[in-house]
């Protein structure tokens, strides 16, 4: 929809026949054409109905949604519209900002938070279930569009789909997703809850219908032929993130574009922001016409990409199986590269839910008459078939099979393919839950009994009465527990002054859930920290670490880069190779401060016995960047983190959110609170996309100016504050280039460099001259007559910086390999931060 959907022409107090009229009139001016059961869904929602939507995906159920939202924000109502990931909520976020009108919608994330008083409002389903357990039917909720509704049996997260449907009895309800089954169960629940009748819109037509293909064609040669074939754009889905890189960085040895397509590539790139290292070879790919899309990837490139093909310039799209979630990357062919994927526990082939949602996006109404579904067969076997055809042109009986992947890998073929496809998709099963942040919520409410509105909750819960009575059981355990932490008090029947049997402990944050239990730990172990240390700030960082979920992925390169520095150390040593293999398989990531975290946690776990299995988790990511002070750039390039900076980012933002709201400002010094801005620069200047393009809606003309050069220059002013030292890593990379500078002129008799690379004097006062210097140098000649400047020579293993970063000792190679001399030096930190370059003092040319 190209303009905003307003409603200037509705009388002062429309009626829903009026309103409809406009909407219709809307689809009508932008040359949408409904189709029959988008018509008879939206019939039903304005006649005052819930309707469950079940039509394949592509069928516009998007569009229903909408005319759900239109006759809301007429109505003075306020709609939520739930989803189940973050990348979904943001995309959906800022497509109703073009329908809706930017200052019309809001979006709540947990990770992000825009214009929240808005009456339309994109949100997770968990904000929702939140705001349904606190406030019940009170919740300022009119209208609830649960997109995905599938997720509703989500082992882990199914609880939050289901309890709007237990406790917002005023809201009018619009449940959407492809891949239902039998949901005359949720037409009955849902007519009990709100008193309102509900509608199945049910319809098995795609707009686009799809066509199967099971290849047996080596997958870059079955790309290019499917681009050849006007199949494009392919997406190809995978179910790792680098795999996606790994076949997206393939794919550039096959030529997919004209020269005229590049063009416009590059035309459409010209204002691209690709600041991040992983930028360069990004830029690469999608000029080649390949584009990458997942989870690991900064939002701003996601967002470029699902442009870039929306425009039809990206001929494939390597992914993950995230599109089946709902993300709009309008495609012609999906490519599964396996049936099969790891789900947490083990690895299995591909619910048939799963397999609908991602094949379901193949083929784009209103451009494509079909849609494409391509399976490939297992690698081995694909090549065993070529294997097999080369043997046969070369007359030979046999040859050596390819075997199967030993791990990650269950066997899939042709009737796997064809069953998923005929398959019906599994049975919607409840997963209903009761947590500590559910009493929490719940018994906070201050207008109603909270325990009997608990009570309540679980006899309507979609669960059987044995796991209603087990559910029961383990509330009243949760119930005890808070009630020995103190954080429940029961109110004596002689003091109650209303429904309220229990109240939350006033201490408490108003939206506490156990999301906040760790935070409530972080409060009390603050004040045990010395103010006064001069780590006192990043004390605080470590603890503020230590609360939130691993990074594993950075975590994992923290230890495989300990890994091979230690083998270096000790291959150096000359250990054994079994016991260098032992040392290796004891190292982990660096966690600071972990015995004062962990007997601080143990110590308030014994006063919080609500926190069960919680734990916390040492770490130093965000605490790492600050103590050498790194950008987002180095400490990528440090661990090799270019295919996960979504990753690294979404890290330094959660520490930044916690240490600019949680962290009271009581508790914040000077330096923690130079700490802060520096998180906040570096996670603006990194990627601040979502809220840009917001504001960019909202005031295009401020939009039109570029923002990045002031953060760029706002980064840059507050690095040249920090000590030029403080930044370990690039120190030592500037100062070992010094040192080698330094010795190529000693190498060259070049007296005159020599004394400009170090400071006047050695550290007892004695002044350099050029004499001084040629009689080091004779002395050194006399018995080595020549200091070698080849690769060897410069190689990092001769320069020895001590532990305290004070003495430098740079052995001289010489051609006899004797290498039995050294440089000695000493370093001026206090010179080198006032210069901002490394400040040395010559001590001696000496033998070892």
């Amino acid at each position: 929809m190209s303009a905003p959907l307003n409603s200037k022409n509705l009388p002062e107090n429309p009626t829903a026949d009026d309103i409809l009229n406009v909407f219709l009139d809307y689809l009508t001016a932008t040359g949408t054409v409904p189709y029959d059961h988008q018509e008879e869904a939206i019939l039903e929602l304005f006649a005052g109905n819930n309707v469950i939507l079940n039509t394949p995906t592509g069928s516009g159920k998007s569009l229903v949604a909408q005319a759900m939202q239109f006759k809301s924000l007429c109505q003075g109502r306020r709609s939520y519209y739930t989803v189940p990931i973050k990348a979904l909520a943001n995309e959906k976020f800022l497509s109703l900002c073009h329908v809706f009108g930017p200052e019309n919608v809001g979006m709540i994330t947990g990770d992000a938070t825009v214009n929240h008083d808005a009456p339309v409002i994109c949100c997770t389903a968990e904000i929702l279930a939140n705001m349904a357990l606190r406030d019940g039917a009170r919740a300022p909720v009119d209208d609830v569009i649960m997109d995905e509704f599938h997720y509703y049996s989500d082992h882990s997260r199914g609880a939050a789909w289901q309890i709007p449907l237990l406790t917002l009895p005023r809201a009018r309800f619009l449940l959407m997703s492809a891949t239902l089954g039998d949901s005359s169960f949720f037409s009955k629940q849902l007519t009990t809850l709100t008193g309102a009748p509900t509608t199945l819109v049910q319809s098995e037509q795609r707009p686009v219908p799809l066509e199967f293909e099971y290849s047996t064609t080596q997958l870059q040669e079955k790309v290019a032929g499917l681009n050849e074939q006007g199949r494009s754009p392919v997406y190809l889905v995978h179910f790792t993130q680098n795999a996606c890189a790994d076949t997206a960085r393939d794919l550039l040895s096959t030529n997919f574009c004209t020269k005229e397509e590049k063009q416009a590539i590059a035309r459409a790139l010209d204002d691209a922001d690709f600041r991040s290292p992983y930028g360069r070879e990004l830029s690469k790919i999608l000029r080649h016409g390949v584009g990458i899309h997942h989870a690991g990837l900064l939002p701003k490139y996601r967002l470029l990409v699902e442009k870039l093909t929306a425009r039809g310039l990206l001929k494939v799209v390597c992914g993950t199986d995230t599109l089946g979630v709902g993300v709009n990357v309008p495609i012609r062919t999906v490519m599964l590269t396996g049936l099969c994927k790891y789900d947490g526990r083990g690895t299995k082939i591909l619910a048939v839910r799963d397999f609908r949602q991602i094949v379901g996006r193949a083929g784009r109404r209103g451009f494509d008459t079909t849609g494409y579904v391509v399976a490939q067969a297992p690698e081995h076997i694909i090549e065993n078939l070529r294997l097999a055809a080369k043997a046969a042109a070369n007359k030979k009986k046999s040859f050596e099979k390819r075997k199967p992947p030993e791990k990650g890998f269950v066997h899939w073929d042709e009737q796997t393919f064809a069953k998923l496809q005929t398959a019906p998709p599994e049975p919607l099963v409840s997963s209903f839950s009761v947590y500590h942040h559910t009493l929490l919520n719940v018994l906070s409410r201050t207008h109603e009994d909270g325990c009997a509105a608990l009570k309540k909750i679980i006899d309507d819960s979609h669960e059987p009465p044995s796991k209603k009575k087990a559910l029961k059981k383990h509330a009243f355990k949760l119930f005890r527990g808070l009630i020995g932490a103190k954080i429940l008090h029961i109110i004596p029947p002689a003091k109650r002054t209303g429904p309220r049997k229990v109240v939350v402990d006033v201490s408490l944050p108003e939206d506490f859930s156990i999301n906040h239990a760790l935070s409530l730990y972080l409060l009390d172990a603050i004040p045990q920290l010395d103010k006064e240390a001069e780590d006192y700030a990043l004390n605080v960082i470590s603890l503020i670490e230590s609360i939130l979920e691993n990074p594993d992925i950075v975590l994992r390169k923290q230890v495989d880069l300990l890994k091979s520095e230690l083998m270096a150390r000790l291959k150096d040593e000359g250990m054994e190779y079994d016991d260098r293999i032992e040392m290796l398989d004891q190292v982990e990531w660096p966690k600071p401060g972990a015995d004062f975290i962990y007997t601080t946690f143990n110590a308030f776990k014994l006063r919080h016995p609500y926190l069960g299995s919680e734990n916390v988790r040492p770490k130093t990511v965000a605490r790492e960047m600050l103590e050498n002070y790194q950008s987002f750039e180095d400490y990528v390039k440090t661990y090799k983190l270019e295919r996960a900076e979504a990753v690294l980012l979404r890290h330094l933002g959660e520490v930044y959110k916690v240490l600019s709201q949680t962290v009271p400002d009581h508790a914040k010094t000077e330096h923690l609170h130079e700490a802060e801005s520096f998180l906040e620069l570096i996670v603006r200047h990194t990627d601040s996309s979502l809220l840009d393009e917001w504001q960019a809606m909202k005031n295009p003309e401020a939009a039109k100016v570029d923002k990045s050069d002031s953060i760029k220059n706002e980064l840059s002013n507050f690095k040249a504050k920090i000590p030029y030292t403080k930044d370990k890593q690039a120190f030592t990379r500037h100062l070992r280039n010094h040192v080698l500078t330094l010795v190529t002129a000693l190498s060259r008799y070049d007296t005159e460099a020599a004394l400009s690379l170090i400071l006047p004097q050695d550290s007892d006062g004695k002044p350099w001259s050029n004499e001084r210097i040629l009689v080091l140098l004779n002395t050194y000649h006399a018995a080595r007559h020549q200091i070698r400047l080849d690769p060897e020579a410069r190689n990092a293993r001769h320069t020895h910086i001590s532990d305290d970063g004070l003495e430098i000792h740079q052995t001289l190679i010489d051609p006899d390999d004797l290498n039995d001399w050294s440089l000695n030096l000493t370093i001026d930190l206090e010179k080198s931060n006032e210069t901002r370059t490394p400040a040395i003092r010559l001590e001696s040319i000496a033998a070892i």
